[in-house]
């Protein structure tokens, strides 16, 4: 411990420094907040060294009371605290070195514990992953999925209705997306597709006019079901099956838990085109025989790796068994790993498949970073210092629990931040009104499970924070999409205790990909 003294000492007197300094009249909140956050990551990363928790509370505390303090010269505190850093770093390195020297055990405190760097027993197998997914995709199963290579660069020379590239054109396309130039032609062929593509890039599109083409308008019956596995997807795919088939005059309706079971039954047996629901309550109507299944010919399942794991699989077999033998079955979804695309041999037709390789699913339009916290309970400072900080249209916090979503948004309440919160244990009801109030931007900062990770779109939003790392790398893609939407610009920046270094590598391997820790200047990115 004596070979730290002098370190505790220099951090002593920056830190005097930092609290007696008079505000420099052209430093900026966001400026000094900003560095002030990074900081906080300097001082946890000198303390995994150290390991002194009751002098680094203590240092914290008086880190976040002077978190208001604006001044000139931050940037050569920083600089010295870098040089700190590595004095520490080279003085414990030193010290392991002599004591292998002499045979003694002393613990480690290599750097590879620090989120960001490659800790020991990840639990991603690179190498696993991709056999399995070559197994399935080759050899025996050439005969079972092939792979569609034409590619069309307009709308126009798709052959799509006049009325339905009508719809296209108002609702606000002027050019197919890749996976739209690839994707829509063979589905309105008739041919079972699996179809995967990054986040916000318009997967729901391409399989909401691949159906409207296909729809006889003249047979008021329900000809296709497309399955999502939460109320608000559902609820947002009605929506842009409407719109898109604005000027076909298509009749759609979304069979959702948590909505009058009697007002499905009236709407259902009054006719419709198509039905977009949840696997319980699309059922329920079938099984009531309130959704007639004689006319169905096309069935989508949209986020599909989630409608095929083991919460939602025995439903979509259960609904399968009562839909007609002759069906097209189009499965969408941002990832698609090898145990989805092996259930799809159950029930799919020599499918063509649009898929995108593990390690090219990273999205480009979205910044990624992480932010050093180290322990669970500083999270809330460091959130609310990223608030004070930044400069943000709308943002969704993503957190792994239910009762932690209703914690942190009392927590945010409490220090005068507007927030917004919804999860699955709230009634439809009142998840509507969130929704309808975030979408209009009268709503902010949306805390929030999983529940929207997957494909809910709303424009503004600029930023997704991570407060809780996802506990599967797949998640990671689908809950940071969902800024950066259809080309545009977004940041992620994500949590990271030290519990988490592990699953932090595991994202890293799995989408082949470096993420960065939280710069100074960030709010220039947003």
């Amino acid at each position: 411990m004596p070979r730290y003294i002098d370190a505790l000492v220099l951090w002593g007197v920056l830190l005097c420094l930092l609290l007696r300094r008079r505000p420099h009249p052209t430093a900026s909140a966001a400026s000094s907040n900003a560095l002030i956050i990074v900081l906080k990551q300097d001082l946890v990363r000198l303390f995994r060294y150290l390991r002194m928790s009751v002098i680094q509370d203590r240092i914290f505390a008086r880190v976040e009371s002077a978190s208001t303090i604006r001044f000139a010269g931050f940037s050569n505190v920083k600089k010295s605290a870098d040089c700190l850093y590595s004095s520490a770093h080279e003085n414990h390195v030193r010290a392991q070195t002599r004591s292998r020297a002499v045979g003694h055990n002393s613990p480690s405190f290599s750097s590879s514990s620090m989120a960001g760097s490659a800790p020991e027993g990840s639990q991603f197998d690179a190498r696993q992953y991709d056999a399995k997914m070559e197994n399935i995709l080759s050899a025996e199963g050439e005969d079972f999925i092939s792979t569609w290579e034409e590619v069309h660069d307009t709308f126009d020379v798709m052959g799509l209705h006049e009325n339905l590239l009508r719809g296209i054109y108002a609702y606000g396309f002027e050019k197919p997306s890749a996976i739209q130039q690839r994707g829509i032609v063979p589905f309105t062929k008739g041919l079972d597709v699996i179809q995967q593509a990054q986040s916000g890039t318009g997967k729901t599109a391409t399989f909401c006019s691949g159906i409207l083409q296909q729809l006889d308008y003249q047979l008021l019956e329900c000809q296709a079901l497309v399955l999502a596995p939460t109320r608000e997807l559902a609820q947002q795919i009605e929506k842009v099956m409407r719109a898109l088939g604005d000027y076909l005059q298509v009749k759609v309706h979304a069979c959702v838990g948590g909505t009058s079971v009697r007002e499905d039954q009236r709407i259902l047996q009054a006719g419709v085109h198509v039905v977009v629901g949840t696997p319980g309550r699309v059922y329920d109507m079938l099984r009531r025989n309130a959704l007639r299944a004689d006319s169905i010919k096309c069935f989508v399942l949209d986020e599909a790796d989630e409608m095929l794991s083991r919460g939602f699989k025995d439903q979509i077999y259960d609904i399968f068994q009562l839909l007609p033998q002759k069906l097209q079955v189009g499965v969408f979804s941002a990832t698609m790993p090898p145990e989805a695309l092996e259930i799809t041999r159950k029930f799919m037709n020599k499918p063509v498949k649009i898929l995108v390789k593990r390690d090219e699913l990273t999205l480009e339009g979205i910044k990624q970073f992480y932010v050093n916290v180290d322990r669970e309970e500083w999270k809330l400072d460091t959130l609310c210092d990223l608030y004070e900080t930044l400069a943000i249209t709308q943002s969704v916090i993503f957190i792994n629990t239910r009762r932690k979503v209703d914690w942190l948004t009392d927590k945010m309440r409490a220090r005068d931040h507007t927030v917004s919160a919804t999860h699955g244990d709230m009634d439809q009801n009142t998840r509507d009104i969130i929704m309808r109030e975030f979408r209009s931007g009268s709503s902010r900062v949306l805390i929030t499970t999983d529940l929207l990770a997957r494909g809910i779109d709303v424009q503004q939003v600029s930023l997704v924070i991570n407060y809780d790392l996802p506990t599967q790398p797949e998640n990671y893609l689908h809950r940071i999409g969902r800024s950066g939407r259809f080309g545009r610009k977004g940041v992620a920046i994500n949590f990271v205790t030290r519990d988490d270094d592990r699953m932090l590598q595991d994202i890293q391997k799995f989408y082949n990909t470096v993420i960065e820790e939280l710069p100074s200047n960030v709010a220039d990115l947003l």
